[in-house]
């Protein structure tokens, strides 16, 4: 080899050496287009055989009911021992199989869904509408239910009715420390049957994303993946009842959950196989929990409040404690699919923040969403990402299977960034991002907000005191946070598009327009200096884009009961300069601090995390609010104490009240 030929051959080893050994480029939103063609192509076993009601006993002797899906061929079940994939449900395994039939009907179900998913009105009032519909081409069916295509491609997947729930036996206690104390063993009973290899998945939207995130935090030996959608962590401040508003669909969610629980197996009875265990239990408890939520709007006294609720309002409680999630003692990778305008938006970020493992082994995707409409957004197409299930089976075939096929190097987080469009980030919130004050100011925007004032947002705190005052009405019940509250179901309606009819009973800051783009990301504070007439007050806040058409559009937002501002300073978090920039309230009736009326109260709420951008010519706006019905609606006897009366925002040079948000760019102000 000559002198040249060697130069050469040492400079193409070096450069060869260089790109292996650099880092990886970073995915885009859309992923592997291989990871849909493997799902939704042919799969490895031509049909799926199920064995219906199969008992599984609890330690305590409670039996509970699983339906168990096998790939199959013409010689029926396929022996050969494969990957587990559980889902434990509420909602009964009745509802998941039709569900999971509606999604498996040959030519009829992929059309309907191909439809569907490329239907859009945008642009139109009939938006919303068709943002719930394109819901079914996202793949958030087969996460709430099972996938036909996972299991031939070589799964058993299994569902399960939660104890008290469907046709097992039990009491139900939603997400309590016997449901929990449950799902490590439904693991160990699934590895352990001879179709199982011994690993196990989860998957399942919802109450079944929950469960997951309980499960995995107990570190079950068999547990190996998880894929959580619209997961909750904190379910009191989370769901329950942020900033002491209990949400408006916890009723009407309870009632639906214990009738479907009232279910009879016929197809038992017919055959002289009726579990009159069952039968016991749904008789000693047929309507769980209900009592709690009629409580919280039948009780009319401080102390008449029964010992269910006030359970409920100590945060050293055992149901308390058992709704505070751990993810923290998390070990599977975990892949958490949410939403910014999720019922559970303020938890999922935290999940994966809070997983003690290295990015590609937990990913976050949060999309522009609401609780039922999750994966609307998500068809893998124009830089969207891939639909749920298709992520499901790329997630599963890595950590149950071995098989290398990038999702580990996809996101690892990936987010709809609202005001611009999916994007990909190495963490959250982005770096480079620190919170600074916006001032609520009572001088005019000059923008064409309809509030009962329209006010603005500063960079310098006012230099006179003014008193602003609003009061409680019902405008809310078209805005964000109404279909936010009723776990997307208001979406169609389209009110979550713009907040200018609920902004009609608000107080609106308004900053000027930004000069250039400017970004948001990560959670808000909001400080308020308030004055009451009564002895407790609610207070909502939003944080909103506002186009230069006016159009306003809700990027996050928060609420708080005045009585209920004690915070835990473990659990808070502050700038360097010792703002807030996630105050965590109690939510203890221990801690319970009464206003005085006619003086000044100091609230300090915590907004969602979100990300965003404002284009340049749009602007940041805080919108102040005395109610919040229905995502929220104070227990009856702190509503009774604000006495609904009009509050009042002090402005004053002294004591100002502000946003803390987490902002990066040059805005202008």
């Amino acid at each position: 080899m000559t002198t040249s030929s060697l130069r050469r051959w040492s400079i193409a080893v070096l450069v060869i050496a260089a790109l292996t050994s650099a880092a990886p480029a970073q995915a885009t939103p859309a992923g592997e287009p291989r990871w849909a063609a493997l799902h939704d192509g042919p799969q490895q076993y031509p049909a799926i055989h199920i064995d219906w009601d199969v008992p599984v006993t609890m330690s305590d002797g409670t039996v509970l009911k699983a339906n168990v899906f096998r790939p199959a061929d013409a010689g029926g079940p396929i022996s050969t021992p494969l990957p587990t994939i559980l889902n434990l449900t509420p909602y009964t395994k009745l509802v998941s199989m039709i569900a999971q039939t509606a999604q498996s009907i040959p030519v009829v179900s992929d059309a309907v869904t191909g439809v569907l998913r490329d239907f859009s009105l945008n642009g139109t009032p009939l938006e919303g509408l068709t943002d719930q519909t394109r819901t079914l081409g996202g793949g958030f069916g087969r996460a709430f239910a099972a996938d036909a295509n996972l299991i031939r491609s070589g799964y058993v997947q299994v569902v399960v009715d939660v104890r008290g729930t469907g046709f097992s036996q039990g009491e139900w206690e939603p997400w309590g420390p016997a449901d929990q104390a449950d799902t490590p063993e439904v693991i160990a009973w699934a590895a352990a049957q001879p179709w199982s290899d011994g690993q196990v998945g989860m998957t399942g939207a919802s109450y079944s994303g929950i469960n997951q995130v309980q499960a995995a935090a107990k570190q079950p030996p068999a547990l190996k993946a998880i894929v959580p959608t619209v997961p909750g962590n904190d379910l009191v401040h989370d769901m329950i009842a942020p900033g002491g508003g209990a949400i408006g669909i916890l009723a009407p969610y309870l009632l639906a959950v214990n009738l479907l629980k009232l279910t009879p197996d016929l197809v038992a009875l017919a055959l002289g196989r009726f579990d009159t265990q069952w039968l016991a239990d749904r008789l000693r408890d047929p309507m769980s929990f209900l009592d709690i939520a009629i409580a919280t709007l039948a009780t009319t006294s401080f102390d008449a409040i029964p010992p269910e609720l006030a359970q409920v309002l100590d945060p050293a409680s055992p149901i308390r404690q058992a709704w505070l999630g751990h993810p923290d003692r998390i070990t599977v990778p975990t892949l958490v699919i949410g939403g910014w305008h999720d019922n559970f938006a303020n938890g999922e970020p935290r999940i994966y923040r809070d997983i003690p493992l290295p990015p590609g082994q937990k990913q976050l995707i949060m999309g522009n969403s609401y609780h039922v409409s999750a994966g609307f957004d998500m068809r893998g197409r124009d830089g969207e990402p891939p639909r749920i299930d298709v992520l499901t089976r790329a997630w599963f075939d890595k950590w149950l299977k071995g098989i290398d096929n990038g999702i580990d190097r996809y996101g690892p987080v990936t987010m709809w960034q609202q005001g611009g469009g999916w994007t990909t980030a190495a963490e959250f919130p982005r770096p480079g991002h620190p919170h600074r004050r916006m001032y609520l100011s009572a001088a005019a925007s000059g923008t064409t907000a309809t509030s009962v004032h329209d006010g603005s947002l500063t960079a310098a705190a006012p230099s006179e005191s003014t008193r602003l005052t609003v009061a409680p009405g019902l405008a809310s019940l078209c805005s964000a946070d109404a279909a936010q509250g009723t776990a997307g179901i208001l979406v169609f309606t389209g009110c979550g598009k713009d907040a200018r009819v609920q902004e009609l009973q608000g107080l609106t800051f308004t900053s000027a327009p930004v000069t250039e783009a400017t970004t948001l990301s990560g959670p808000i504070a909001v400080r308020l200096n308030t004055v009451h007439d009564a002895t407790d007050g609610f207070w909502t806040v939003t944080v909103n884009d506002v186009a230069p058409d006016g159009r306003s559009t809700t990027l996050s937002t928060g609420q708080l009961v005045a009585s209920l501002r004690a915070l835990d300073e473990n659990r808070s978090a502050r700038s360097d300069n010792g703002d807030y920039t996630d105050p965590y309230p109690l939510m203890s009736l221990a801690q319970r601090l009464p206003v005085e009326p006619g003086q000044a109260t100091r609230l300090d709420l915590g907004l969602a995390p979100t990300d965003a951008v404002l284009r340049p010519g749009h602007r940041l706006r805080v919108n102040v609010f005395a109610s919040n019905y229905p995502k929220g609606l104070p227990i009856r006897p702190f509503l009774d104490a604000t006495e609904l009366k009009p509050q009042h925002l002090q402005l004053d040079p002294a004591e100002p009240s502000y946003v803390n948000v987490p902002i990066a760019g040059n805005p202008g102000w």
